[in-house]
This record gives C-alpha cells, sequence and structure tokens, in this order.
C-alpha cells in the first residue's frame, strides 16, 4: 500500500460515481487496545458486501492528519470513513482504502469493488 496522494485517491472515488458497487467497512481500535490502558474496551464495525450506489464522493484531511472519506449515497444516505493513510487498487481490482495508527496497527478500512468481495 502507498501513503494516500490527495488527486489520485479523490480521483478514484469520482470513478465509481453512480454506479452500483460493493463496500467493505472495518473500524477497529483492536483487541491490544486495553493492553495498554485497562479502561479501552474494544470497539468495532464490520460490514462487508454491502451493495450501495454513491451520487457524491469526498476526500478530506491529510497534512498531519489520517484522511476521511464520505460518500453520499442515493436515497440521502451517507458512508463516512475516518483514519485513512494508504491505498492501493489490487489484482482484483479492488480499491483499498486503509488507515494504520502510530504503531503500524490497522485502525480502519474501506474497499470498493464493482463486483462482490469474496468471503
Amino acid at each position: 500500500m502507498e501513503p494516500i496522494e490527495y488527486e489520485k485517491v479523490q480521483g478514484l472515488l469520482e470513478s465509481y460515481v453512480d454506479q452500483p458497487v460493493y463496500l467493505h467497512v472495518e473500524t477497529t481500535n483492536g483487541a491490544y487496545a486495553n493492553h495498554f490502558d485497562q479502561r479501552v474496551f474494544n470497539a468495532g464495525t464490520f460490514l462487508r458486501n454491502i451493495k450501495v450506489v454513491f451520487e457524491h464522493a469526498k476526500l478530506k484531511g491529510g497534512g498531519k492528519d489520517p484522511f476521511r472519506v464520505g460518500l453520499k449515497l442515493q436515497d440521502n444516505g451517507w458512508v463516512y470513513v475516518q483514519g485513512l493513510t494508504h491505498y492501493e487498487v489490487n489484482e482484483n481490482n479492488e480499491f483499498l482504502l486503509a488507515g494504520f495508527n502510530y504503531e503500524g496497527q490497522l485502525a480502519a478500512t474501506l474497499e470498493i469493488s464493482t463486483v462482490p468481495f469474496q468471503l
């Protein structure tokens, strides 16, 4: 994966506008979160093969902070993922965005594909 470059990633996001796509969204502070502070509990989200059509996509952030992506869905819904740092388009033509914390551990993912992700 490569660090997010605004123009490249914004262009990739826009290439999926107004067509049916499948999303994979995952966020986690990881099971490792409470190893450093017993008051912190593991929290996360996992969505796989959610079929949507989005009419607007926007990448924000950067600089010293991670990026965030907002996808405005048809019929007024939204998907919003924060904490993204890296991206790639893999051999299956899936567009993958990931966020890694300061220790290199996965914190967030947003993946977009025109076909369902393999289970």
